[in-house]
């Protein structure tokens, strides 16, 4: 007999062999049926694998996340059977999960795949599905593992292979089709209900622009046909909240091919609504002791060698920029914290100074390939809202809880509700993608997880996501449809004080190493900007919009009277403009809530007789008439009503 214990710390006692399956059928025939996987001592499992020893064990479902994973994971493999059965010879990529999904890279050779075949690849996974089909697992030698692709013609996955080693190698077979996958899987297929191939994208073969390109084709699956449906809402609602289609009608960022791939041009409102992010973040960090510091767009190549940026990123950086003395390279700027470091060194520092809070918003460059680029939220150079502080160890938690007070009071005040702050940490399986010793990774990670607990966050802890030279917390925020979007990092390092040899003299008159902390709460303003346009659906908060007021006169009568009207608000720090084009009222004001307008005032005879102005809001149509000095008060109101207090 084995021991199971749950996660409410109550167990109970099985004969060795049981499996998850049988454990959650004894517990609940419901829970059975909808279990996806299980966690057994701490490692993701096939819920038909059979137990052999005292084991701790958690059950998942579509509900979490790792369930949803291994769902989708799974449904790959379904999509893959379909397409080897529409497409006989198809060679494989690789096909994980994504956050909404799936997707699997494919060669099709001298056939291909159209938007059209996609009905016909969703029905025949049905098909499949309907067969209750096992995924099951078989250990295999890499020898062994070679000699089926390579009898196969798929030379893709012998590359995988090739980087494996030997004894860590599984295959999934589902019906026909068998995969190299280290799994874990759903029981069967038939857990797998609704099905939607969502897009047809090329991908070059691992990424490298040099090799193949493949087709990858993405999917989605759900456990209820009603999910797929919400799912399908979202999409069109998502497609309606674009960012790059908003921008747009907003005129507030472009792209030129000329300037270059991934490279954002701010046009005048979108620099307006930038400009006023950036002020609101720099009265928060001017109120918690920040200092502004600017740095240049490059930097010596041995600047981010000693940081180890050029280790860990140099290959995704753009080309090194030689000069006319020989010898001499810069880099375009792919961080600011080498800099910051470089500033705080300049001069002596007492533990008496300490904490010392540099911030900037500063422009940095990274290579992206051109398939990963995508509108604001994935360019070549961007601003981060980046800042660094250098504090004493016995400082780190205090500092670290107030960084993450910005963070929550911008969440409040932008209207992000609804959020998750995801503990990030280094795969202890994988050292050597980390620079750094144990100990002090061990002292980052415990004040992260420390301070995240004291502030009562709802937390997440994942392994392998910590930044190469410390761990962090990432803000994972839902936005106004529900997606889930990565805002906000706090990290704690250790280890590039020690790059630089920075130093402070103690209370005891000795050098003494300071711990440093990145931050940036918004993480980068196009990033951010992004977000937040898909969030409102570009109905910015009244204090962000473009344009808050717009005047629509009647006629061209009543032009002069429309100045009037708009040089007060103006003047009233209310941002204003007169639309006195020849068209019809109607059409006017149609065309002006398009172009998400928080208020229109409508001038005519009667307003002008009377002095007031008549006043619509966006989203709620005509709500009366009021003088113009009522009307900005009640804007500066609804302003500072949606603003939160600074603390």
């Amino acid at each position: 007999m084995i021991t199971i214990t749950f996660p409410d710390g109550n167990f109970r006692t099985y004969e060795s062999g049981v499996t998850g399956l049988d454990i959650a059928q004894s517990i609940s025939p419901r829970l059975a049926s909808e279990v996806l996987l299980a966690k057994v001592n701490g490692q993701l499992l096939d819920v038909n694998r059979p137990l052999t020893q005292d084991a701790f064990i958690k059950f998942f479902t579509f509900d979490d996340e790792e369930g949803r994973n291994t769902y989708w994971h799974s449904s790959s493999h379904l999509m893959a059977a379909a397409l080897e059965k529409c497409f006989p010879g198809v060679k494989f990529g690789i096909g994980p999960a994504v956050e909404n999904g799936f997707y699997y890279d494919i060669d099709l050779g001298d056939k291909s795949i159209t938007e059209a075949d996609l009905a016909q690849v969703e029905s025949v996974m049905l098909e499949l599905a309907k067969e209750k089909q096992q995924f099951v697992r078989q250990d295999i030698t890499k020898g062994e593992a070679i000699d089926v692709y390579t009898r196969k013609g798929d030379e893709y996955k012998c590359e995988l292979i090739n980087d494996l080693q030997d004894g860590t190698i599984s295959f999934y077979t589902n019906g026909a089709f068998t995969d190299l996958c280290r799994g874990p899987h759903i029981p069967d297929t038939s857990l797998i209900k609704a099905v939607k191939l969502t897009s047809i994208a090329g991908a070059y073969w691992r990424g490298d622009q040099s090799r193949k390109m493949l087709t990858r084709v993405y999917g989605i699956t759900f456990t209820k046909k009603s999910l797929l449906d919400q799912h399908l809402v979202m999409l069109e609602e998502a497609k309606k909240r674009d960012h790059r289609k908003i921008g747009k009608e907003l005129e507030l960022f472009a792209f030129s091919q000329r300037v270059g791939q991934g490279l954002p041009l701010w046009l005048p409102k979108g620099a307006a609504l930038r400009e006023r992010l950036e002020n609101f973040l720099k009265e928060v960090q001017k109120a918690h002791g920040y200092q502004q510091v600017i740095t240049p767009h490059i930097g010596q190549k041995e600047l981010y060698v000693t940081s180890g940026h050029y280790e860990k990123y140099g290959k995704d950086s753009f080309q090194p920029i030689h000069t006319p003395q020989e010898g001499e390279e810069f880099l375009l700027k792919p961080m600011n914290c080498p800099h910051h470091c470089e500033i705080y060194k300049l001069k002596p520092r007492s533990y008496k100074d300490l904490p010392v809070r540099l911030a900037e918003f500063g422009t940095v460059y990274r290579y992206e390939q051109s398939g990963e680029l995508h509108g604001l939220t994935r360019v070549r150079g961007f601003t981060q809202d980046d800042a660094h502080i250098f504090c004493r160890p016995d400082q780190l938690k205090e500092e670290f809880c107030k960084v993450i007070d910005i963070v929550l009071y911008i969440f409040k005040t932008l209207s992000f509700d609804d959020y998750t702050a995801q503990i990030s940490l280094r795969d202890p399986k994988d050292a050597v993608k980390y620079i750094g010793s144990d100990e002090n990774w061990e002292k980052a990670q415990s004040a992260i997880i420390e301070a995240a607990a004291e502030k009562g966050l709802k937390t997440v802890i994942v392994e392998g996501e910590a930044a190469f030279y410390g761990p962090k917390l990432d803000f994972m925020v839902r936005d106004a449809i529900g997606r889930k979007w990565q805002l906000g990092t706090i990290q704690v390092d250790y280890n590039l004080p020690e790059r630089f040899d920075l130093d402070y003299i103690g209370s005891d008159d000795k050098r003494h190493r300071p711990v440093m902390i990145h931050r940036a709460p918004f993480g980068s303003m196009e990033r951010f900007v992004a977000v937040l346009i898909e969030h409102t659906g570009g109905k910015f908060p009244l204090w962000l919009a473009p344009d808050q007021v717009i005047i629509l006169p009647i006629s061209e009568r009543f032009n002069e009277f429309a100045k009037k009207v708009c040089s007060f608000m103006n003047y009233s720090d209310i941002r204003a403009a007169i639309d006195d084009r020849n068209e019809t009222i109607g059409k006017k004001i149609r065309e002006n809530e398009l172009k998400r307008i928080p208020y229109l005032i409508l001038l005519g005879e009667r307003e002008e007789a009377t002095g007031l102005v008549s006043v619509r809001k966006q989203g709620k149509g005509d709500i009366g008439q009021m003088s113009t000095e009522e009307f900005v008060d009640m804007l500066s109101n609804e302003i500072d009503n949606l603003k939160e207090p600074l603390k």
